[in-house]
């Protein structure tokens, strides 16, 4: 009895694959027909080839809009694909005889073939080789399902890119590296592909895949930049004191009327913030002195200073430049009491004397003990 029960089971085990296996079947059969894409293609036994197609895709970059910026600004690059692929003939490949229905495969195939300079499946990314110009990770992915041939992107690729303020003006040169795949080749399967559980393909494509780097120009535009190159004077607690600042021009365009404003808070002052550096050429150098006034009870330290230029460019349009830091350090003059001193000492006094008095307080609650 427990033998026969062996042999029912096992039975059943044999059983479930195989009706698993017939119901897989049964569902490429009666799947609905795909692109050639989404199978692998089958190998060359189980097609014709007709025809030998020649031409493949050829993809150009052009930029949408202005490719020139200033330095620190951040901008965004369109870039629009066309394809400018070519199919320059065919060259038959099997000899075709008087049967209709394979002169009819042959001309199907011609119908395949002329999708040859159609790229597919499109990946690019912008990359820098500098660092004075970086591009936003975010936007730097992008893809394309299919560009015909003679056509245009229907969107353009939109990448964000930021110029450093340390970038000399130039012509700088982006690469975008991208990849795609076209149909290298077209072959008739001769109804060979019920075997493949395709049987509604008439066709196989085999695919080539294709890496190409397009350079997309950027332009940062020369203009006026300027520098603190030095600074010197002594500014003293509770008085006026002259500190002469000097200016470079180390861009590449002339300012012209330049002037130089000191933007100061407490515990420094100045009755004219606004001095004038006239025109300045590259390179040229301008010292201007300023009047300080600082507070009698200034802390003795470094102070920071906040200085713009404001100035007529080659446009004649008004232009700034951008924040520049100038250091000061204030000191105490010469014989006057440290009042932050003199505080810190008042608190340590003032610690010693409540120390003492706690001893003495405890000592003298263990003597009445």
């Amino acid at each position: 009895m427990n033998g026969t029960s062996n042999k029912v089971d096992k039975s059943k085990l044999y059983f479930i694959p195989l009706l698993v296996c017939i119901l897989l079947a049964a569902t490429f059969v009666l799947m609905p027909s795909a692109t050639a894409k989404e199978y692998i293609s089958p190998t060359y036994e189980y097609t014709n080839n007709y025809y030998k197609a020649y031409g493949e895709p050829d993809i150009y970059a052009s930029v949408l809009g202005d490719t020139e910026f200033e330095r620190g600004e951040t901008a965004q690059i369109r870039v629009m694909l066309s394809n400018k692929g070519v199919l320059y003939g065919f060259k038959p490949g099997t000899s075709i005889d008087t049967s209709e229905g394979v002169h009819q495969l042959s001309l199907t195939e011609l119908q395949y073939e002329t999708q040859r300079t159609s790229a597919y499946g499109i990946k690019a990314h912008l990359v820098s080789s500098t660092d004075l110009i970086e591009i936003d990770a975010a936007t730097n992915s992008k893809t394309l399902d299919e560009l015909l041939a003679g056509e245009l992107s229907e969107d353009p690729f939109v990448f964000t890119v930021t110029i450093s303020e340390n970038a000399p003006a130039g012509t700088y040169l982006l690469e975008m590296p991208m990849n795609y795949e076209y149909p290298e080749d077209v072959r008739m399967t001769a109804g060979e592909s019920i075997i493949l559980g395709m049987p509604d393909q008439d066709h196989a494509t085999y695919y080539e895949t294709v890496e190409q780097t397009i350079q997309i120009p950027v332009i940062v535009v020369p203009e006026a930049k300027f520098e603190v190159s030095s600074v010197s004077g002594n500014i003293t607690a509770g008085s006026t004191n002259t500190l002469n600042i000097t200016y470079t021009n180390i861009g590449e365009l002339p300012a012209e009327d330049a002037v130089a404003r000191l933007i100061m808070m407490q515990p420094l002052s100045t009755d004219r913030p606004i001095q004038s550096l006239g025109t300045m050429q590259p390179g040229e150098s301008r010292t201007i002195s300023f009047d300080i006034t600082s507070d009698f009870q200034a802390v003795e330290k470094s102070y920071g200073i906040d200085s713009e230029i404001k100035y007529t460019d080659v446009d004649g349009e008004d232009a700034f430049s951008e924040n520049m830091k100038v250091d000061v350090f204030l000191k105490q003059p010469e014989g006057k009491v440290n009042v932050t001193g003199l505080a810190i000492a008042g608190l340590v006094i003032m610690g010693i004397v409540l120390v003492i008095k706690n001893i003495r307080k405890n000592g003298s609650k263990k003597s009445n003990k």
